[in-house]
């Protein structure tokens, strides 16, 4: 009797509560909601790989004549199948390969240099494998960087200021075992990243690029508007990352017509991203990128229509494209040119920024995020945390390394001048925020104002030819062997021979990727719809249970 009384109630009330705890569940899941929210999603990786308190290890284990042979047909930048070793956890069948534009070819013109960037491919011979969530890792070389710091300080500035950008750290490399050299290891700016930052439902990655000098860039990479064909933009087309249809490409192409046109500004980009992205791109004087005389060095990013620009390679900032004057060409004034670089117009080279800059109330923001930059970063302590942090971690690593580009003495010699160029940056910036000192080029021509830094021979931080004095005869030249002929196939696994490929002990599969955030998502809906039918069907049972005890 009590089971025939109660039953119904019972259920009725399980089954809400079950669906309570399903909802609460989703609600209170980071993935579901960032997933469904738009925002970025927390990953295991950047804790594990890029906690900067501590530098990260990258044993690469490859065989040694597969290794030869990636290094000799460097240009080709082909993928080989190596072990990965991070931290001491072992990755099998990793993509790797050399990576670069000028530094790529620039060292591969050198007989006794093997030094080149890296890219790791975690998921490149086995789908779905992960370091940590992580599905590739770019470890840079730190070329024309006598520093070793310019790009990690850019970067971390970049991460102080809230900008959407690649997490870094330092790495110390081995080959086999053996210490190769010290490495700024990024996140690749690939689903991984958009992920992180833009949750399951991101947009579209392009990465233009044109190195036309002068005048920066046909074919859409510079993203002035041009009309609305499509093939006026090919150069995006061509770059894209992900997998893009013409739809997305109208998107863009509506978004860069709107811009110039100085309309719906905010439905067509994201401004507080774009603004202070441009406050540390700004203050880093990166002359090789739009705001130089080349269209390349960024990702652009479009979702539902809006448009954002993402940061990438900074090792040529602050000087190291010479100290060229970023609007003519001009050497001349060196150090001085570099720290006084206008904070005003300084895309010169394209109208994407024009419309957002001249509105006052966004100008003005602008100018906030620049003195957050200068007054907190730089002032409050943020740059000295920084320089001191990385010289205890990897000074006696440039000590040893066996490949670097520059001795240790122009690496100690280039880290001072660093930190005077940085001081002396911020002293002009914060003159030109104030109005003392003329905040265009054009002002600045004539300008009595400007910040002396002509006492210090920039070229010591390193620039296009390197100028490194290291003489690379004094280690075993590992490109004696010329093309080396190995056994199977170019590109094909043979290290680790999976037998299927499941076959990684770590089985750091998934992590966080839109197939696993998508899982979830499709597993939490099964879950709710059959917790709602369930409910239903207690409901309808107790209403026939109620008509057979009343017959009327």
């Amino acid at each position: 009797m009590i089971a025939n009384k109660h039953m119904t109630k019972i259920i009725a009330v399980i089954m809400a509560i079950a669906v309570c705890l399903c909802l609460c569940a989703m609600g209170c899941s980071n993935d579901i909601k960032n997933a469904l929210g738009g925002s970025g999603i927390a990953m295991e990786y950047e804790s594990k790989l890029f906690d900067t308190s501590e530098i990260i290890s990258v044993n690469i284990i490859m065989d040694e004549k597969q290794w030869d042979n990636m290094l000799s047909n460097a240009i080709a930048e082909e993928y080989y199948s190596c072990d990965v070793e991070v931290n001491g956890e072992l990755f099998y069948n990793i993509g790797i390969r050399p990576k670069g534009n000028t530094s790529l070819s620039s060292i591969a013109s050198e007989p006794d240099n093997d030094r080149y960037s890296l890219k790791l491919e975690f998921d490149q011979f086995v789908d779905g494998q992960t370091c940590y969530g992580l599905d590739k890792l770019i470890l840079n070389n730190n070329f024309a960087d006598a520093t070793n710091m310019k790009e990690a300080l850019i970067y971390d500035m970049f991460q102080y200021m809230g900008v959407d950008a690649s997490l870094c750290n330092y790495a110390e490399i081995s080959v086999n075992g053996e210490y190769w050299g010290v490495y700024l290891a990024l996140e690749a700016v690939e689903e991984s990243f958009m992920l992180r930052n833009y949750g399951a439902d991101y947009g579209e990655l392009y990465k233009p690029d044109s190195m036309n000098f002068g005048a920066v860039g046909g074919g859409g990479a510079d993203l002035n508007y041009v009309d609305d064909t499509l093939d006026s933009y090919s150069t995006i087309w061509n770059c894209e990352v992900t997998d893009t249809t013409k739809a997305d490409h109208r998107r863009v192409v509506t978004a860069l017509r709107n811009i110039s046109e100085g309309t719906g500004l905010d439905t067509y980009m994201d401004i507080d991203n774009l603004l202070k992205y441009a406050a540390v791109h700004i203050f880093s004087v990166n002359t090789d990128s739009l705001s130089g005389m080349m269209a390349h060095n960024y990702y652009l990013y479009e979702s539902d229509g809006m448009l954002n620009i993402l940061p990438w390679d900074y090792n040529l900032s602050l000087g190291g494209m010479g100290g060229m004057d970023r609007t003519d060409g001009n050497s001349s004034n060196g150090a001085t040119s570099t720290v006084n670089d206008a904070i005003d117009n300084a895309f010169s080279g394209t109208n994407f920024f024009d419309s957002l800059l001249e509105n006052e109330e966004w100008h003005d923001q602008y100018y906030k995020y620049m003195w957050q930059l200068v007054e907190e970063y730089l002032v409050g302590g943020g740059f000295e945390q920084f320089y001191n942090r990385t010289r205890t971690q990897i000074d006696e690593l440039v000590k040893t390394d066996p490949n670097a580009l520059y001795t240790y003495a122009e690496y100690e010699e280039a880290a001072e001048v660093l930190c005077e160029v940085i001081e002396l940056r911020g002293q002009s910036v914060h003159g030109q925020l104030k109005g003392i000192i003329p905040s265009t080029a054009k002002e600045q021509s004539d300008s009595n104002t400007l910040i002396d830094a002509s006492h210090i021979d920039i070229s010591v931080m390193g620039t296009m030819n390197m100028g490194g004095g290291r003489d690379f005869n004094d280690r075993t030249d590992k490109k004696e062997a010329g093309n080396v002929e190995v056994e199977g196939e170019k590109g094909f696994p043979p290290f680790g021979e999976m037998e299927e490929k499941w076959n990684t002990p770590n089985r750091n599969f998934g992590g966080n990727t839109t197939n696993s955030v998508m899982q979830n998502l499709t597993l939490y809906g099964v879950c709710f719809l059959v917790l709602i039918a369930g409910l239903i069907f207690a409901v309808l049972f107790k209403r026939k249970t109620n008509r057979r005890r009343d017959p009327k």
